[in-house]
């Protein structure tokens, strides 16, 4: 909602663009404050800041955006959630220790199919854009690329200095998109105190603890698995726009729900059974003196 608070009066890529001006502006202070600072010296380093960078979050939001000007959010949210099912073929290519497996399958295809449902795209408008469906495609590809390379890299600096120059870089392509995509002009730009607001908050909460969370995560769980956090965003879309705008929870966005939470509970089956069975299976006792 914050988005589309922003999108009102300012151009979608220069609204991203101040977004990781800003987040860069405020990690570094933080670095500075905790004189931490640090720049990259090891290829991994280089690796990890340069392609997440300018894939996650530079090339990402380019295309998006750009895409969003042909196809409505619900195409492009369906076309989005085909990263988890492209996640695994590029973990084989770039020989990642992340596995697929059968559990995985099941929950890729269910929470595929709960994405479609609540998203309800046209299907006229499904194949109405070849260029806008192209765009965000390869903006799922964007944000599934850099999270299998980066999550095999072993950066020397510390977490927060990493995504630190990883948002550095993602500003930096997003400010020549600006310049390369028409009608994406900073002079466009109404900064109203809505707009202040709602940048100030995708930068600092969305930015910054959305990012850091992310790659926190992924570097737990792996690459495959973190994918499906694109199955959760239309979730949490439909439940705000309920909580906050009074839109009607319809019964496609019940079922959709229920579709991608059986695709989490396929995809963890194993971990969730073994779990339970450790909490309800009896403690053994100690063998007797």
């Amino acid at each position: 909602m914050a988005t589309d608070v922003g999108l009102a009066d300012l151009p979608p890529v220069p609204f991203a663009a101040a977004r990781f001006d800003i987040a860069t502006v405020l990690l570094f202070a933080a670095l500075a404050v905790t004189d931490s600072l640090e720049r990259p010296q090891t290829r991994d380093d280089y690796v990890y800041v340069l392609v997440g960078g300018a894939l996650m979050i530079g090339a990402h939001h380019a295309f998006l955006f750009a895409g969003q000007q042909y196809v409505t959010g619900a195409v492009a949210a369906v076309l989005l959630g085909l990263v988890p099912v492209v996640t695994p073929a590029l973990t084989r290519l770039a020989s990642s220790d992340d596995r697929f497996t059968a559990n995985t399958a099941v929950g890729v295809v269910l929470g595929f199919a709960g994405v479609v449902v609540i998203a309800d795209p046209d299907p006229a408008n499904l194949l109405a854009s070849t260029i806008g469906i192209a765009l965000v495609f390869a903006a799922a590809l964007a944000f599934a690329i850099p999270a299998v390379i980066t999550h095999d890299t072993s950066p020397s600096m510390s977490f927060l200095a990493t995504q630190a120059w990883l948002m550095a870089i993602g500003a930096v392509v997003l400010h020549i998109a600006v310049l390369a995509l028409p009608g994406q002009s900073f002079a466009d730009a109404s900064w109203t105190l809505s707009a202040l607001a709602a940048m100030m908050y995708l930068s600092a909460v969305a930015g910054i603890g959305g990012f850091l969370l992310y790659f926190r995560l992924l570097d737990e769980l792996g690459p495959i698995e973190m994918s499906f956090i694109e199955y959760v965003i239309p979730l949490f879309a439909a439940l705000a726009g309920w909580l906050v705008l009074g839109q009607p929870v319809t019964l496609a966005t019940i079922g959709g729900f229920a579709c991608i939470l059986m695709g989490f509970i396929a995809a963890k089956w194993t971990t969730l059974r073994a779990e339970l069975r450790r909490v309800v299976e009896p403690k053994t006792s100690p063998p007797a003196d």
